[in-house]
């Protein structure tokens, strides 16, 4: 062997053991390469998933939103309804004042009538019995018990 045939040999192995070396780094990218595929596709059907759970969601709250627009509407027609009803109310409210003053007016002339009266039948007869005591001669000191019951007011 000489020395040309030694560098070719020597240069055969080294190829040869490149080849290998690239082989095998070959072999190991294609490994990484499947790997990385597989939690991309992964991470996709999560990302799915997940979007799909948030237009569920979203879906929900726009359910909810119609419900709330729905039930706002019908407490400003309510608001409206009673509205209405305070005016008539207040409506009402002049016209019961105005009975009440019509009923209430000959009553209070009647009793105001009935007090006068009974004050002055009252005012009569203390006069009365005033008069009458000053007519009537002055009796002893001391009233003999007759067994009866002599005067008196009520």
């Amino acid at each position: 062997m000489n020395v040309g045939q030694l560098a070719a040999l020597i240069a055969a192995v080294f190829f040869a053991v490149l080849a290998c070396v690239a082989v095998y780094v070959l072999i190991r990218l294609a490994r990484m390469m499947s790997a990385v595929t597989q939690l991309v596709t992964d991470y996709r059907d999560r990302a799915d998933l997940l979007i799909e759970q948030a237009q569920q969601a979203v879906d929900r709250t726009n359910a909810q939103l119609a419900r709330t627009d729905a039930i706002t509407a019908s407490m400003d027609q309510m608001t409206a309804n009673m509205a209405e009803l305070s005016g008539h109310v207040s409506a009402l409210a002049g016209l019961a004042r105005a009975i009440s003053a019509a009923a209430a007016t000959p009553l209070t002339g009647v009793s105001a009538l009935v007090y006068g009266l009974r004050r002055a039948v009252l005012v009569r007869r203390s006069l009365q019995a005033a008069a009458v005591a000053e007519a009537l001669p002055e009796r002893s000191a001391r009233p003999a018990i007759t067994g009866r019951v002599t005067g008196g007011t009520r």
